[in-house]
């Protein structure tokens, strides 16, 4: 993907370089829209599921809106996903599986896994997670009435409640009732689900009246004299132009796909990841809100991850350092352990499992080792200090055997001693397992969508949702599947009735 000093992005954009070296979009002044006769209340630009959303919602509010496409077909990296929703506080499918929730635990699990929480914004998504949720099936499906207990990535069927994040894992589990909160649209394999949604949301989309625009990106944004947003500027092959608006909602994703500033804000993911994402998360979006003002939040923080289960029997095991030593309990979501791999000296990491317990996964992203009889001769080929393999497989063992973990205090569904020999191991390390990842920060936003300054105050005119706006998405270790769709579609939502709100 160029970035943003490339010749390909320059034929299409105007650039002016800011204090941090990256670039934004030159503004466009009111003198622009002189003559213009092309305009809509509502411009969203980007049409994945947060998009697709806002554009629906604004419409249903009332507004003439207008959506920007830069791709062929909508979808963006919401079609790439796996097709999970968080959404918890008593829904359908909890209730029908017996799985016991409310706004309030799921509150207190969210603000818990956060590092930096909105309060306004968890709340707000916790108390609107049952309606959500029927929203998202009056699109035109139906969520399957099923709960999945096994520790998985992904459902290998239409099944959809899974344990999607760190409820059951520890300290987040004394903080909040565990409950399951992963729905998985009833289509099997990872992608397919969501492309159900985007399809549907499509069709709801043209039937509400929005004008989609394909192959058509926006360029810039145009500001009043009182620094609010009151167009844009698109370009579609050789033509370009500009739409007067009332309101701007940026949902053109992430920035996984720009090498500047994956390099400046999330250097780990140029390293050797295998990045999550569409050729159009390339931070236009924030860079569009930022050359107005808009302040950024979490930039630093990314989802990476290479997971080693399922199958579930593995998560019984130990993960350990180069030194030896555990570091993380082996229940954790994926992307938790993953986190603290990349703490670890020289990002290295070793999941060891006895005869009892080790099965090999169908499609393995952590690579296995070798086997060997004993734990001295695993730690020799390992290169692991003399005596420290030993000595941690002992502890481990002597509590596990009582059900305890009091170093890490692992759930005791998944403890089990590690005592039967042979003993195998796989490799955990960045560079050898198949890590994939993709960045968490965007433009700073109210819960209603506002862009806002570094000072808090709103810039009129302008929103952000998705993956290019910060809302509670933004803490890798703490991340849950199902957080960017369920968060993207909600807050989305949120951002179109308000901006469709005449001011």
């Amino acid at each position: 993907m160029p970035g943003p000093f490339s010749p390909e992005w320059n034929t299409f954009y105007s650039w002016r370089v800011t204090a941090d070296g990256l670039a934004l979009p030159a503004l466009l002044p009111t003198s622009a829209l002189d003559g213009v006769v092309d305009s809509a209340d509502v411009v969203v630009v980007g049409f994945g599921i947060a998009g697709g959303c806002a554009a629906l919602e604004a419409a249903r509010a009332g507004a003439r809106v207008v959506l920007l496409e830069r791709a062929a077909v909508p979808g963006g990296t919401s079609a790439m996903s796996g097709g999970h929703f968080y959404l918890g506080g008593g829904t359908p499918v909890q209730q029908a599986t017996g799985q016991d929730d409310s706004a309030e635990e799921m509150f207190g699990y969210l603000m818990a896994v956060s590092a930096d929480p909105d309060e306004a914004k968890i709340r707000a998504y916790c108390d609107g997670s049952v309606e959500h949720f029927g929203w998202l099936e009056a699109l035109g499906f139906e969520f399957e009435r099923s709960f999945l207990p096994e520790k998985m990535v992904i459902q290998p069927g239409t099944e959809c409640l899974i344990y999607s994040g760190n409820e059951k894992v520890w300290p987040f589990r004394d903080r909040a009732r565990p409950a399951p909160r992963g729905h998985k649209v009833p289509v099997p394999g990872d992608t397919e689900g969501t492309k159900l949604v985007i399809d549907l949301l499509r069709e709801a989309v043209e039937k509400a009246g929005v004008e989609v625009r394909y192959e058509t990106g926006a360029t810039a944004l145009v500001r009043d004299e009182d620094g609010a947003v009151i167009g844009v500027g698109w370009r579609r092959f050789a033509e370009s132009g500009v739409i007067a608006a009332r309101a701007v909602v940026l949902a053109a994703g992430g920035f996984v796909m720009n090498r500047d500033m994956v390099a400046a804000y999330t250097p780990e993911l140029a390293e050797k990841p295998f990045v999550l994402g569409s050729t159009y998360d390339d931070g236009l979006g924030i860079r569009l809100g930022e050359s107005a003002g808009g302040a950024t939040r979490f930039m630093d923080e990314a989802f990476i991850t290479a997971p080693f289960y399922p199958p579930s029997s593995l998560v019984k095991g130990i993960v350990v350092n180069k030194l030896g030593q555990r570091f993380v309990a082996e229940d954790s979501y994926h992307s938790r352990t993953s986190g603290f791999v990349m703490e670890q000296p020289g990002h290295a990491a070793y999941l060891i499992v006895d005869s009892a317990h080790i099965e090999h996964p169908a499609f393995p992203l952590a690579p296995f080792i070798d086997g060997w009889e004993t734990v001295a001769e695993m730690e020799a080929a390992l290169e692991l200090p003399e005596g420290s393999l030993s000595a941690t497989l002992d502890r481990y063992n002597e509590y596990a055997a009582r059900g305890e973990d009091p170093d890490f205090h692992k759930h005791p569904d998944w403890l089990a001693p590690q005592d039967t020999g042979p003993w195998g191991a796989f490799d955990l390390t960045l560079g050898k397992a198949l890590y994939a990842g993709f960045t968490l920060g965007g433009l700073a936003t109210s819960v209603d969508g506002e862009v806002l300054r570094e000072d808090g105050s709103t810039i009129g005119g302008l929103y952000a949702a998705g993956a290019c706006a910060s809302n509670i998405a933004q803490d890798g270790k703490g991340y849950a599947s199902g957080t960017q769709l369920g968060e993207g579609s909600f807050f989305g939502r949120r951002a179109g009735r308000h901006a469709a709100t005449p001011r």
